[in-house]
């Protein structure tokens, strides 16, 4: 599977061999000395062996439930991870996990004989696909509803890091709301995810597709991103991972399983297809219209080909990248001010109301 870099962000897919192993571990010389200072007798608790004991029970059991439901799959180029989503075989990963490839591979973490599975329909603009297995039983993992996860819930990542089949990560929702923007590092076209979960459960290459966990044993996001530190060279940036939510994951996959195609994204559009455009010094400027839709949003506000489109809803686009991450933040249906530049070089701004975009 091909890595997608990200600038901070890249995808996670790609086969490796390492393991890492962390432990936590108490301070001081192991004996017990008593004070009667303020400080001392004011200090924090620690915590009882009963609470510690009581979360590792909660952690045990939600493994059990979900780990049996998140797979391995693996194609000619490479592997992911998917979750299974209901008694048809039906599974959901990353439409970059799946690539170009329609025919897969599924181990799952219980062993067993590997299955065949082909795809049922990829959606790259989201980020995520659907792939069918044959031949065994699955068990479907139970979705939650992530409109409701707080920043400093604690999450756990379940897949395929570095190849190591159910493979288990813990950590807590850092952010929401998160905008991430990739490009396949063959080249491949951005893919811009908006609502996007940061968490800081350890995602690596391969954990793709795979399950963000919360403690109720509901899959609430599909990791799909872990970030690189450029000023260090592009190393892995810690604690820093990304997951597509559980809403849209599954809004997407029954679209995927019912036509084969996604018809209501939940995604603006303007319906237009541009290009970057650069002054002379060669500083992007905006984008430029190649193409307009038919009775498309920018058709009936009078956008027209040639035109340099310069700003969207006061945010100023000067590449197509920009663009995306702009209209992701947008909702179909919403009228926004398009500023942008004619031919001739005049300066002008019209109201489109966006549309969604197409699968």
């Amino acid at each position: 599977m091909n890595q997608r870099p990200i600038r901070p962000v890249r995808r996670a897919a790609a086969v490796a061999a390492s393991l890492l192993v962390l432990a936590a571990a108490g301070c001081g010389d192991g004996k017990s000395k008593p004070s009667s200072s303020p400080a001392a007798s004011s200090s924090p608790a620690a915590a009882s062996p009963t609470a510690v004991t009581d979360l590792q029970s909660v952690y045990e059991r939600v493994v059990t439930d979900v780990l049996p439901s998140v797979v391995q799959i693996s194609t000619s180029s490479g592997l992911g991870s998917g979750v299974v989503y209901d008694g048809k075989g039906d599974i959901i990963t990353n439409a970059h996990v799946v690539g170009t490839a329609t025919q897969f591979t599924v181990t799952q973490p219980t062993g067993g004989t590997p299955l065949s599975a082909s795809l049922v329909g990829s959606y790259p603009t989201g980020d995520i696909a659907v792939i069918r297995a044959g031949g065994g039983t699955l068990k479907a993992a139970k979705f939650g509803d992530s409109a409701k996860l707080q920043v400093g819930q604690i999450v756990m990542a379940m897949g395929s890091p570095l190849g190591l089949t159910g493979t288990v990560t813990q950590g807590i929702v850092s952010a929401l709301g998160r905008t991430v923007t990739s490009k396949d590092s063959s080249g491949g076209s951005i893919i811009t995810v908006g609502d996007a979960i940061q968490t800081s459960a350890a995602i690596n290459n391969g954990n793709s597709g795979g399950a963000l966990v919360d403690l109720t044993s509901q899959v609430v996001g599909i990791p799909s991103a872990a970030a690189l530190n450029p000023e260090l060279g592009d190393s892995a940036a810690p604690g820093i991972g990304f997951a597509i939510p559980s809403a849209t994951a599954t809004r997407i996959a029954d679209q995927l399983i019912a036509n084969g195609k996604v018809t209501d994204s939940g995604r603006a559009a303007l319906g237009v297809k541009v290009v970057g455009v650069v002054d002379r010094s060669g500083t992007p400027i905006g984008v430029g219209i190649a193409e307009v839709e038919a009775n498309s949003p920018a058709s009936k506000a009078g956008l027209k080909v040639g035109d340099v489109i310069t700003a969207v809803n006061g945010a100023p686009t000067p590449d197509p990248t920009t663009l995306s991450q702009v209209l992701v933040t947008l909702k179909p249906g919403q009228q926004v001010k398009v500023d942008y530049t004619t031919p001739d070089g005049t300066k002008q701004s019209t109201t489109v109301t966006l549309g969604t975009l197409a699968g």
